[in-house]
């Protein structure tokens, strides 16, 4: 079948970026001799249009030039649609497309683009919120709430909001019910990974597979901040986990676990993010995987 694609990127604001891309992907893209469509990304995420679009044009690639939050609203309009999707990654993190192995340089995208291989990654519901990523309740989500907020985006601006909320964060109580297991924990925050890292390769689930059919499950405990700082480093940088054992997870700092579905009682109401955009957080959050939920265009 001929390939046509179409290209979600956000309208043209003047900025030499912006422009230097869409010059690209039309050069290139003809290149190939492939049809193309180049449509705007909308704010309110809604795009239900494409599923009417792609039946009617045989469009075989939906090609997303923005951050986790757009792949996020452009997947979860996708699922059960025989279409690949591909990431020119722009946003702030990019947790989703470098998981993936999908640099942040667009002309290398794009020949991941151009490749044309594609296969199926997993996908989740958190309380039938669609997730492709990565969700996270506590202190994380916290971040990500006052991220939001900010005028200016940008690395320099999520780390100082991280130091921001470090530096007065608290633990939540927690209760997991996890395949018959159940356990009360105090935990600053949970990560349920089906990427491995939150974006900009901070690796939070360094073990995770992305179509494995499980989550990974990382929950950091009560301890010391000077503890906390030590223990993530060692999680995230050098990639020193150990997995929990049903025993013995009141002994260790850090739990991880692996599991296709998942209870997480809230009654602190600690905050929600969806791949890394704030959610409206509830006392009982339900989890379930979602094997195969869509092809990614991936080295």
């Amino acid at each position: 079948m001929q390939r046509k694609i179409i290209y979600l990127i956000n309208p043209i604001s003047g900025t030499k970026g912006k422009k230097a891309l869409l010059k690209m992907i039309e050069q290139k893209t003809q290149a190939f001799n492939i049809p193309f469509q180049i449509l705007s990304t909308n704010a309110e995420g809604n795009y239900a249009f494409l599923r009417d679009k792609i039946n009617a044009e045989q469009i075989t690639d939906i090609v997303i030039c923005g951050g986790d939050g757009t792949v996020n609203q452009v997947a979860k309009a996708l699922l059960n649609i025989a279409i690949n999707v591909g990431i020119i990654p722009m946003g702030s993190g990019n947790g989703l497309a470098f998981a993936a192995k999908i640099p942040k340089d667009p002309k290398k995208a794009l020949d991941i683009i151009f490749a044309a291989r594609a296969s199926y990654i997993d996908s989740f519901f958190i309380n039938g919120k669609f997730s492709c990523m990565l969700c996270g309740l506590g202190f994380d989500a916290q971040v990500a709430h006052d991220f939001a907020k900010q005028s200016k985006r940008g690395l320099a601006t999520y780390m100082k909001q991280t130091y921001k909320n470090f530096i007065k964060a608290t633990p939540y109580t927690f209760e997991i019910i996890n395949q018959g297991t159940r356990f009360t924990t105090e935990a600053y925050f949970i990560s349920i990974a089906n990427g491995n890292q939150f974006g900009n390769n901070f690796k939070i689930a360094p073990k995770a597979s992305m179509n494995d059919g499980l989550l990974d499950i990382v929950v950091v405990k009560k301890m010391s901040k000077i503890e906390m700082i030590v223990t993530l480093v060692k999680h995230i940088l050098v990639g020193e986990i150990d997995y929990y054992k049903n025993n013995s997870f009141h002994k260790k700092d850090i739990l991880y676990f692996q599991t296709d579905q998942l209870v997480i009682n809230n009654p602190s109401q600690a905050p929600l993010h969806i791949d890394g955009d704030p959610a409206t957080t509830a006392e009982i959050l339900s989890i379930e995987i979602i094997p195969n939920a869509f092809r990614l265009l991936r080295p």
